[in-house]
């Protein structure tokens, strides 16, 4: 269980490097010595110019954080100013390599797939800010993700992205619903998982709240993927690895309860027409047992619901069993058309650096802000939900694992393998080898093997 005591500046400052220590299952050295950067360390500027300029922005719908931190930039520089457009993530992620070749190309746009991007020369290459603002002194895990190698596969070489935010996703739950079916406490494992769903429909209630219109059962796809299988298999395939695979027996099994799930009416009638703005809202409003998200929402819970919702990683195979968690850099990308390079990455170093900056990914978002390790993550109430949010990324930091999400393997593999696959497995259309062997066709489709 979580607690709520109040964390020592000690745990915080610790929460820094633990919550990202564990982005992927095995530590990597930082870029290779072998890769070159773009241009010169000497050849950027750190200082913010005195000019007037507008930063154009490329975002993801129904996330507001940059936009929040774009504010309190301007509030500290007014000469810089923001325009704005977003996207939902599935539009997004297709649209980014035509918006980033063409010649308005934005100065920053979300992006969680670069390696294709980066192997194209659609990104600019981070490495000249790296060496000049110093973020070598980031934790190196907290920037593997977002490398890209000569060979094209993520986790090693040069940078390519930043994030914003450092989440890590589980279940929300209600509270009051939990106790009406007397579960007392957050399931330590998938049966226990199940057994508490079960007990939600039979008292009438709805036992998940989940989006799926873009391919929102990804998120209990893998958390149940992540626990039967090993998770650094799992972060092979994001990663593009050679012979790596997502058409295992543990894949089936994951699609199997999906399948399960929804056969037994525990997903919502509408599950597969409802989107994520909707799930959120109908689940504030007292709407289904169990949410799988991540903890990007735990700000807005808290004040909608308060003290009626929690949050848990998701349950293991076995009890005590090693946590394994989603979770991933909110990565944005630099194009390398981009007009105003010096002005953005002032503004990436800005908001993991400067306290006000951190605070507001924090408080807005509920996850831990990133940066130097020497920096502390900024005090949340003890009492909040992001207080349970920050402390199970410090479990998965300490004694767990953390893997990206699979709809960042390739750009399409969201829109074109994993929700029209997702959507016909709940619908029963397709059986569950059916639905991973689609997905493994799609990514084979778009690596050309």
């Amino acid at each position: 269980m979580i607690t709520t005591s109040r964390p020592s500046r000690r745990f915080l400052a610790a929460l820094a490097v633990t919550a990202t220590v564990a982005l992927t299952a095995c530590s990597a050295p930082g870029a290779d010595e072998s890769t070159t950067s773009d241009q010169a360390a000497g050849d950027v500027s750190t200082e913010l110019t005195d000019k007037d300029v507008t930063l154009n922005l490329y975002l993801e719908t129904g996330f507001p954080i940059v936009e929040e931190l774009s504010k309190e930039f301007t509030r500290q520089n007014p000469n810089i100013t923001f325009k704005i457009r977003s996207d939902q993530f599935a539009a997004l992620t297709e649209n980014a390599p035509r918006v980033m070749a063409s010649d308005d190309a934005p100065d920053l746009i979300r992006l969680p797939t670069i390696a294709d991007s980066a192997s194209d020369g659609l990104l600019l290459n981070l490495d000249p800010y790296y060496e000049a603002y110093g973020w070598d002194q980031f934790p190196a895990s907290q920037l593997e993700q977002m490398r890209v190698d000569d060979e094209g596969s993520r986790g090693s070489g040069s940078l390519y992205a930043l994030g914003v935010g450092y989440s890590v996703t589980g279940v929300y739950y209600n509270k009051e619903i939990a106790a009406e079916i007397g579960m007392d406490e957050p399931p330590t494992t998938i049966d226990e998982l199940e057994d508490d769903m079960a007990a939600a429909k039979a008292a009438g209630e709805q036992p998940i709240m989940q989006f799926n219109d873009i391919g929102g059962a990804a998120f209990p796809f893998q958390a149940l993927l992540n626990q039967y299988s090993d998770p650094a298999d799992v972060s092979d395939w994001i990663f593009q690895k050679p012979g790596a695979t997502i058409d295992t027996d543990a894949a089936v099994e994951a699609a199997t309860h999906l399948a399960d799930w929804a056969d037994k009416g525990y997903f919502t009638d509408d599950v597969n027409s409802l989107d994520y703005t909707n799930m959120v809202g109908r689940f504030a409003k007292g709407e289904g047992l169990f949410m799988f998200d991540g903890d990007w929402e735990s700000a807005n819970l808290d004040k909608s619901m308060g003290d009626k919702v929690g949050f848990f990683l998701m349950p293991t195979e076995e009890e005590g069993g090693e946590p394994v968690a989603m979770g991933a850099p909110n990565t944005y990308v630099v194009p390398a058309k981009a007009a105003h390079p010096d002005e953005i990455a002032y503004f990436l170093n800005w908001l993991h650096t400067d306290e006000k900056a951190r605070q507001i990914i924090v408080d807005d978002s509920g996850a831990a802000p990133g940066g130097p390790a020497s920096l502390p993550v900024p005090e949340v109430p003890e009492t909040s939900l992001t207080h349970q949010t920050l402390a199970a990324a410090a479990t998965i930091g300490e004694s767990g694992v953390l893997t990206d999400f699979v709809a960042n393997a390739t750009s399409g593999i969201y829109a074109d393998g994993i929700r029209p696959e997702l959507q016909s497995l709940l619908d029963g259309r397709i059986s569950p080898e059916d639905a991973v062997k689609g997905i493994q066709d799609e990514y084979e489709s778009e690596l050309g093997s």
